[in-house]
């Protein structure tokens, strides 16, 4: 591919549109300028299609432009991206925005990497393969994002999958990421396949992520407990240097904020995983208790943040005796909570309902990574 080239395509609202891309992208810019196209939202050129002719006269103009900019043109056979994705989003159930975004430069697109959270097609494609362009959805009520983007190497399918939920931004690379999948050109098979295959596998994906990144918690906060409790049962250090009273003494505030924040984990993410535990009908319908006194260590911790943030920090020592309870009780029963977790299921969001019309599509907002 040329350091600088133009895409075009064609958008039923826009008429035609263009789509720099290549590490010399401003040079595509100047071309397409030049050319009589005018830059519009998320950086996509428009040459609105009223007068057939002089569209065309426009086209052939820029390719000449492009020339003398040292700048390729090519016309691509699929629909422009921001259309099928905006057709995809009235079909889904819920709340759902789609914005187009722009990756001009290929450093652009590597920025992506990170924030992927799948084990398939997409992220395989997004770490081989040039893709200057894609589009979001994102669902207004539960904050999910899914990136779509044309399937390299076809004429017509696309790739859905989705972006890191919050709170599991570290999530690159991880096990339990879920599978992208590849969608058909046509907008109510291509939603339906989101609504009944995606999406599900998604919610059931943060859930596995969500119990794993508890556990490891649980498990590290352990582990330093149990280190504490042999360096303050020795009175010395894990090389055997002696501890005196004053150092026993710091390392026991260092191990208690350092469980505080590692805790912190637990309070984002086990209220949600809390209620969709159904002890009565798991094999421990005895865990009921358990959970509630789980759910009131959350609560206290909860109580604690929302403190800090209207009245201030509260000093050092009084964080620390009330929150080591709570922690306490999370490390004794926590593993009750982890084998209801495992066994639970996430909730269903509504299902495609693919006789209803279209509905208006929500006021796009800006994509919140990169």
């Amino acid at each position: 591919m040329a350091d600088a080239h133009i895409v075009l395509a064609y958008s039923r609202d826009a008429g035609i549109v263009a789509i720099a891309g290549g590490e010399q992208y401003p040079w595509a810019h100047t071309a397409l300028e030049e050319s009589g196209f005018r830059r519009g939202e998320a950086g996509v050129y428009r040459l609105p299609a009223d007068d057939a002719d002089a569209a065309r006269a426009t086209v052939a103009g820029l390719i000449s432009c492009a020339e003398r900019h040292r700048t390729s043109v090519s016309t691509s056979s699929r629909r422009f991206i921001g259309d099928a994705a905006r057709d995809i989003a009235r079909l889904l159930p819920g709340q759902w925005s789609a914005t187009v975004e722009i990756y001009s430069h290929p450093v652009w697109q590597e920025d992506l990497v990170p924030w992927i959270w799948d084990s398939g097609e997409l992220g395989r494609a997004l770490q081989t393969e040039r893709i200057p362009y894609a589009a979001t959805l994102t669902d207004m009520v539960h904050g999910t994002t899914l990136l779509l983007t044309e399937r390299p190497g076809r004429q017509l399918d696309y790739l859905i999958g989705a972006f890191a939920p919050k709170g599991l931004e570290e999530g690159y690379g991880d096990p339990h990421a879920p599978r992208s999948i590849v969608l058909p050109p046509f907008p109510g098979r291509a939603a339906q396949a989101v609504a009944d295959r995606y999406l599900p596998s998604y919610e059931h994906a943060v859930h596995a992520r969500r119990t794993a990144a508890i556990s490891t918690v649980l498990q590290h906060i352990r582990s330093e407990r149990d280190t504490w409790q042999a360096m303050a049962a020795s009175a010395r250090y894990s090389d055997a240097t002696p501890l005196s009273v004053n150092a026993l003494g710091a390392a026991t505030e260092e191990f208690l904020d350092h469980s505080w924040r590692s805790f912190l984990t637990v309070v984002d993410h086990a209220p949600t995983l809390l209620d969709r535990c159904r002890p009565a009908s798991s094999p421990w319908p005895q865990d009921a208790a358990v959970l509630s006194r789980l759910a009131d260590a959350v609560a206290d911790a909860e109580d604690l943040l929302e403190e800090a943030v209207h009245s201030g920090p509260l000093p050092p020592r009084e964080r620390r005796a009330r929150a080591w309870p709570a922690i306490e009780t999370w490390l004794s029963d926590g593993e009750t909570f982890l084998r209801q977790a495992r066994v639970s299921a996430p909730h269903r969001r509504p299902a495609l309902a693919m006789s209803a019309p279209p509905r208006p599509l929500p006021a796009a907002r800006p994509a919140p990574r990169r």
